[in-house]
């Protein structure tokens, strides 16, 4: 633990992503459409999420019974708005207050609930299904392994990443709130060292090329 000039002990944040998140929405560095709070183009733009909505449409409706799924890092909602009527409950989930605040004032359905939490500190709501859409990649290697520990209560993980086209070297460390591994040409492999995520079964569902040299937004279907 490091100490304060006086030589008192000073208590250290272990991750900086929530003050992080806060600022990218007040400053808009995602960018802006006008709205109170926008989770950029991977949020956005048609050709990558319109294939997303389907192909989870798909997933969710093939069950008899319908899934209670948590969506771990729901952003703005422009994407689990359209998934909501195909499930049993909807537990959309985010660690900016302020966002949380106007999505419940914004969405609202009888299935659907918003919670502010730091996923990588706070207790997960329970669930059958598990969405984490481009949430892992801006988180450290610390982070996502809290993260991980704690998917283990979910039968299904639907995990959506960018990452580089063509090899690369998986899970190179950042720090969170500061970009991603594509900096590194780098992106996230779950079942590879060091978190070795431990499943049943894996199935891509959904590789979208992005046509400009910038890689791939890849959805994996794990079961747990």
């Amino acid at each position: 633990m490091k100490k304060n000039e006086n030589g008192t002990k000073k208590v250290m944040k272990p991750w900086p992503t929530k003050e992080a998140m806060e600022q990218v929405y007040t400053m808009k560095l995602w960018g802006d459409n006008k709205s109170h709070f926008y989770s950029g183009v991977g949020s956005h733009h048609p050709e990558i999420i319109d294939p997303y909505i389907t192909i989870l449409r798909s997933f969710l409706s093939s069950f008899k019974a319908p899934l209670v799924v948590s969506d771990l890092g729901c952003g703005d909602f422009n994407v689990g708005k359209e998934l909501v009527k195909h499930t049993k409950k909807y537990v959309a989930v985010d660690i900016v207050a302020d966002l949380i605040d106007y999505n419940k004032s914004t969405f609202k359905e009888e299935n659907l609930e918003f919670h502010c939490l730091d996923i990588a500190v706070d207790q997960l709501p329970s669930g059958d299904c598990a969405l984490l859409r481009q949430v892992l990649q801006h988180l450290s290697n610390t982070e996502v392994q809290s993260i991980l520990n704690k998917l283990t209560d979910f039968k299904y993980v639907i995990l959506t990443e960018h990452i580089p086209e063509g090899d690369f070297t998986p899970n190179k460390e950042i720090i969170s709130g500061q970009g991603t591994r594509l900096k590194k040409q780098s992106g996230l492999n779950l079942v590879a060292p060091p978190f070795n995520f431990k499943v049943k079964e894996e199935k891509q569902l959904l590789s979208v090329n992005l046509n400009n040299g910038k890689g791939l937004i890849v959805t994996t279907l794990y079961e747990v």
